[in-house]
């Protein structure tokens, strides 16, 4: 079984992953110059839901049925990283965008929601039944490591400088399919 404290410090683990991986996406844009397509920005707003159930263990305190929005969270950011994969795996097609050790962003993408799903299905098999009824008991006593802390913040940092990218990308229309530069910088 797993500790409380333990449990907290993987899900603060788990929340820089999903900052790194904006971050990498973030930095592609900006410095590589690679503009989001739609599908792209979708799957950037799934890793920002795959972000709630984390969270939410850190701030709240672990609970089951946050690592169930997290999984549903999974779930729907690798239906459009699927959809993604899907319009390009046809032979000939290069993809969309640079790649990263031979795969493509949204494969990347893919795996990565994937490896989500799985992740909390080992948190949910190893994690003490009482920590549920621990953390409704000792809600007001539990804090936020320093660790808990700097993952949450650095979700919610990339979660506005993606949002304000994508409304000069796109302004308040729709996005278009291949983005060649930003609408709003015109």
């Amino acid at each position: 079984m797993i500790s409380q404290r333990n449990e907290l410090l993987l899900n603060a683990f788990g929340l820089l992953g999903i900052s790194v991986t904006l971050a990498v996406a973030f930095l592609f844009q900006i410095l590589g110059g690679e503009l989001p397509c739609p599908l792209c920005l979708l799957q950037r707003a799934g890793f920002l839901l795959l972000a709630v159930g984390p969270v939410l263990n850190i701030c709240k305190g672990p609970k089951s049925a946050h690592y169930g929005i997290t999984i549903l969270a999974a779930i729907v950011g690798a239906g459009f990283a699927v959809r993604q994969v899907l319009l390009h795996i046809v032979p000939g097609d290069g993809g969309y965008g640079s790649t990263v050790m031979g795969l493509h962003m949204y494969t990347w993408s893919l795996i990565i929601f994937l490896g989500g799903i799985v992740a909390c299905a080992v948190m949910l098999l190893f994690r003490s039944p009482e920590n549920d009824a621990a953390v409704e008991t000792k809600a007001t006593v539990l804090r936020v490591s320093v660790i808990g802390s700097i993952a949450v913040a650095s979700v919610i940092g990339l979660a506005g400088l993606n949002f304000a990218s994508t409304v000069v990308e796109c302004g308040f229309a729709t996005c278009p399919d291949n983005p060649v530069s930003y609408i709003l910088l015109k």
